[in-house]
């Protein structure tokens, strides 16, 4: 195929320089068809690939993050306004008004996130030869691992609204089949039908925001919307905005549509890190900036998206607090830090890069410590409930202390990678108004309490174990990955503080400031205090043995314990009417439609069978018939003329 020729003939999209070198488009798309084709060759080649088709994908997934450095290594060495590639491929369809090219779009945000994808999902591949290696569906899961990062590298390299939308309901289909990979179990099954059905209530919207693009602007084309959207009524933008806003609230686990997340973990353990890490819930951050220009436009739209991670961020951490299963810890921790992602994209320019530098800074932890979980998991003969735990700190010297770098980087230890991230968020929190910037700061110290104490209950203190529990270290495979994801959470922030900012904001339309390596503000110093003191509140609760089992739980603990009663309030809201609806329905259709159709039809039948009387075979029935007949007719001509 003529990759030249077709960048030619497509044309620069304004603001881009259409790239020349067919390598680089050729790269562009490997980074999708490699694990796609590593999915593909993992569902059909059956059985014979079942001995080393987990290594199938894990080269797949290598080899697309070897292109994605080879890309960003040449947009380095370019000038920032030539860094943009676009790549089409081909003419996707044309209709009345609508011509769109398959076509990706290479560019600071998206060679971040693809590296992000690739690098982060690389190693979950690696562990996952470990931890998968006595289920009898490896190669599966495998394939599924492959499709999903192939789905969320469709979603971040899109050029348009439309082609992200094909990743979009990708991520979702790929979630789907992995947090149900187990769907022997019935809690298993019921969780990926949640997560499914949420995340389709959030399509809506983006089918909704989408369409609305297409009617008011006639595109979807990223760059073309972000010209035209400032001819568009403050309304009209508004109503894109939080249409968009529905779906970042399903696929990022923002409230009202959290509920699904903590269910989420009933899949194996590695899904739950690709999921929280490096895909699916991160799309929602990536469409918030990339649909930056948007929220600029509408002032209501995103002060929503501000409220929501303000409000995620409160919600995800009380969570943490109450739950004694260390997933569930991991997961409310993920909505709580996505919230402060989402925060700082909703603020604007002065937010976006900052929303990205803690994506991939939780990536990093947030993988190290759930890949570490699975690790407890495998030690502990599967069991996930932190009151059983308890001293693995000698038990399980690497997972500890890779466990222990994840633990600092999230509550901002100096140093490590979410001091860098988070720290700067807060304050544009604070400049975007004082509440949202007290909310982010009582969030750092709730993260640093309910971090500190799943550390006490699982790694620290007198061992609770259970007989036929005896924990060991992991297999080599899933300790390497936990290591090099540990030495990220410590590193990460040091490499990309004081520049990703400038990296990120000719792309993004941003303003923020590179992160110093030292900054020492007055509010970095508060913070620093606060986060000691949930740390000391943590360790002082939890520095005594932990009983088996929890006992008179206050009204704060049963509230999280709960999840807030989310899933009640969906029953009330939506399950209940439904069923309700659904059921009225079954009522109408037997007493009134079917009971209509089966009388009508005994009628007619009953009518048919009298009229079929009057047919015996006997001519002088006949002619009587005919006479009364004549007489009728002649009756009513009669009537009529005198009417007339």
């Amino acid at each position: 195929m003529n990759y030249l020729l077709l960048a030619q003939q497509a044309g620069a999209v304004p603001g881009e320089v259409a790239v020349s070198d067919s390598t680089a488009i050729t790269l562009a798309w490997l980074i999708i068809l490699l694990p796609l084709a590593g999915a593909t060759l993992l569902l059909v080649g059956g059985r014979v690939l079942d001995a080393f088709g987990h290594w199938i994908a894990l080269a797949a997934s290598v080899a697309a993050f070897a292109c994605g450095v080879t890309l960003f290594t040449d947009m380095l060495a370019r000038p920032a306004a030539e860094r943009p590639l676009h790549a089409p491929l081909f003419q996707w369809m044309t209709l009345p008004g609508l011509e769109t090219d398959l076509t990706l779009r290479v560019d600071q945000l998206s060679i971040v996130f693809v590296l992000l994808v690739t690098g982060v999902g690389s190693l979950i591949h690696l562990y996952s030869v470990g931890y998968m290696a006595h289920d009898e569906k490896r190669r599966k899961f495998f394939a599924y691992l492959n499709f999903f990062m192939a789905a969320m590298l469709t979603l971040v390299l899109g050029a348009s609204y439309l082609i992200m939308f094909i990743g979009w309901e990708g991520v979702g289909l790929a979630s789907y089949l992995l947090i149900g990979f187990w769907a022997q179990r019935p809690s298993a099954a019921a969780a990926a039908n949640k997560a499914f059905i949420m995340n389709r209530l959030g399509d809506i919207g983006m089918v909704l925001g989408i369409s609305t693009m297409f009617a008011t602007m006639g595109t979807t084309e990223f760059n073309e919307v972000n010209a035209h959207v400032g001819s568009l009524s403050t309304g009209v933008v508004t109503f894109i905005g939080f249409a968009l806003l529905l779906g970042v609230c399903a696929k990022s686990a923002q409230v009202p549509l959290q509920a699904w997340l903590l269910d989420a973990m009933e899949g194996p353990t590695p899904v739950s890190a690709l999921i929280h890490a490096a895909t699916m819930v991160t799309a929602g951050v990536y469409l918030v900036v990339r649909a930056g220009d948007i929220y600029q436009h509408s002032a209501t739209a995103s002060l929503a998206v501000v409220i929501i991670g303000t409000v995620t961020l409160l919600v995800g951490a009380w969570i943490g607090c109450a739950k004694d299963d260390i997933k569930k810890v991991l997961a409310g921790s993920t909505m709580s830090q996505i919230g402060y992602m989402v925060l700082a994209a909703g603020i604007g320019p002065a937010g976006y890069a900052l929303a990205i530098f803690h994506l991939v800074t939780h990536g990093f932890f947030k993988a190290n410590m759930f890949l570490g979980a699975g690790s407890i998991m495998h030690g502990m003969n599967e069991s996930v409930n932190m009151r059983e735990f308890g001293a693995l700190r000698k038990a399980m010297p690497w997972t500890f202390i890779t466990f222990a770098a994840g633990y600092l980087a999230i509550i901002g230890f100096p140093g490590f990678a979410g001091f860098y991230s988070k720290d700067a968020i807060i304050e544009v929190a604070f400049e975007r108004g004082w509440v949202f910037g007290l909310a982010a700061l009582i969030g750092a110290g709730v993260t640093a309490f309910y971090m500190t104490r799943l550390m006490m209950m699982t790694f620290v203190g007198e061992k609770r174990w259970r007989e036929d529990q005896h924990p060991h270290e992991s297999s080599p495979t899933m300790v390497a990955a936990l290591v090099v994801l540990g030495i990220l959470s410590v590193i990460g922030g040091l490499l990309l503080a004081n520049g990703i900012a400038s990296w990120l904001n000719p792309a993004v339309g941003g303003t923020a400031d590179n992160v110093p390596l030292v900054h020492l503000t007055p509010l970095t110093g508060v913070t620093l205090l606060v986060v000691a003191a949930g740390v000391a509140l943590g360790w002082w609760m939890f520095k005594k043995p932990t009983a088996r089992t929890r006992e008179n739980p206050g009204v704060a603990t049963l509230i999280g314990d709960n999840a807030f009663y989310a899933d009640t309030i969906n029953d009330w809201v939506a399950v209940k009417p439904t069923h309700v609806l659904a059921e009225t329905a079954a009522v109408v259709d037997s007493v009134g439609i079917t009971t209509a159709v089966d009388d009508g039809g005994r009628g007619f039948a009953g009518l048919a069978t009298a009229f079929g009387k009057l047919q015996n075979g006997l001519a002088r029935t006949y002619g009587l018939i005919m006479v009364i007949g004549a007489v009728v007719i002649a009756a009513v001509l009669l009537f009529l003329n005198q009417m007339a």
